[in-house]
């Protein structure tokens, strides 16, 4: 592959969104709604609140006071009951005094000021039954399961999550204890199945393999996934063997690199049984960065996920520009460039809040940390 050959970095993310082939729906409980996209809109079954409700602890009162208290329907002028927050309001009432506001005197109430407002929340003053309260396309967030169970819904029909399996390529990789002169610590076993679990996708297994042509081949082609993220191998050296496995599996090379550094080696492409296959590098913030620029429109694409654009921002003075291709740049909050950038470093990145994507001219593109 030259560099001739590598997508910018916003043709390469559109790919992404387009590969993805839609996935069938399923209904879950709210227990299990968290994360989930919805397939179909969320409607209020009835209006929400269903009944005109106190905004405030205190009394319900009607007509002018001072009020007698009572403790019954209905509600005359001239009397008041006791009401908490919540509770609901007597048709013939006109307003809530609060608490704090009023003293009882040998049964009467009295209050002590004036108050313009009422405190009453009407009916149907958040929803109204059968109007749509979230739009299908929406990743679930716990606000929006607490919606649901305000609006009585008890299912919700989400899109299936997408399978995802992992080959983790690479002869000097060890698991555990201290890495010799040229080998290194795995980075991705478990941080990799972490995020892809964060966006909503289904994990499956994961294989080991080195650096061997043969292995390589039959990791692509007997994982039984939806999406195949790999790492390692993306190059063009005798070790780097995944252009290679895919060309002979007569896959399609969707993208064969991305115009951006870090990141530049990652591909995307899809196998003849319809398994689409993610490569990422092998050097550790490579890796993550390619997988940042492309992971969220892919997994868009198999639940109908409606993406919001990424903000838009001036690149900030102290942030440098490549001449030529899109720099992918960890910042803090402040957009402040983190140090320790290297492919092969991952303590700039745990020190980021964000990514920005800055191209050789025009304004900069934050994409936010899954974990953030």
């Amino acid at each position: 592959m030259t560099h001739a050959d590598r997508l910018p970095w916003v043709e390469a993310r559109a790919r992404a969104a387009a590969a993805g082939r839609l996935l069938s729906s399923e209904d879950v409980s709210l227990e299990d709604g968290l994360g989930r996209v919805l397939r179909a809109d969320l409607t209020a079954t009835l209006d929400i609140p269903h009944y005109a409700s106190a905004a405030m602890d205190g009394w319900a009162v009607a007509g002018d006071g001072p009020w007698k208290l009572v403790s019954g329907f209905p509600l005359r002028p001239g009397l008041a009951i006791p009401i908490v927050t919540g509770g609901a309001f007597p048709v013939s009432g006109d307003r809530v005094i609060r608490s704090e506001l009023a003293h009882v005197v040998d049964g009467l109430l009295v209050a002590d000021q004036a108050e313009s407002r009422d405190h009453v929340r009407p009916a149907a003053e958040e929803a109204q039954a059968g109007e749509v309260l979230v739009t299908a396309g929406t990743r679930l967030s716990p606000a929006h399961l607490a919606l649901a169970a305000a609006a009585t819904v008890d299912q919700l029909t989400v899109a299936v999550r997408p399978r995802v399996g992992f080959v983790f390529t690479g002869d000097e990789v060890v698991l555990s204890g201290v890495p010799a002169a040229g080998q290194v610590r795995d980075s991705f076993g478990v941080t990799l199945p972490a995020i892809l679990a964060a966006l909503g996708a289904q994990i499956g297994g994961s294989l080991r393999i080195g650096d061997v042509r043969d292995a390589t081949m039959a990791a692509l082609r007997d994982t039984d996934a939806d999406l195949i993220v790999t790492t390692g191998g993306t190059g063009g050296s005798a070790a780097d063997h995944l252009r290679r496995a895919l060309e002979e599996l007569d896959a399609k090379l969707l993208v064969a690199g991305i115009a951006a550094r870090p990141g530049g080696p990652t591909l995307l492409g899809r196998l003849p049984d319809g398994k689409l296959v993610l490569g990422l590098a092998g050097n550790p913030l490579a890796a993550m960065l390619g997988l940042l620029s492309l992971i969220d429109p892919l997994l868009a694409g198999f639940t109908g996920r409606v993406l919001p654009e990424p903000p838009v921002i001036p690149v900030p003075d102290s942030v440098r520009r490549h001449p030529e291709l899109t720099r992918l740049v960890p910042v803090r909050a402040t957009l402040e460039e983190v140090t320790w950038t290297g492919s092969a470093m991952m303590r700039g990145l745990a020190a980021a809040d964000a990514v920005l994507v800055v191209p050789p001219e025009g304004d900069a593109t934050v994409i936010r940390l899954p974990w953030g």
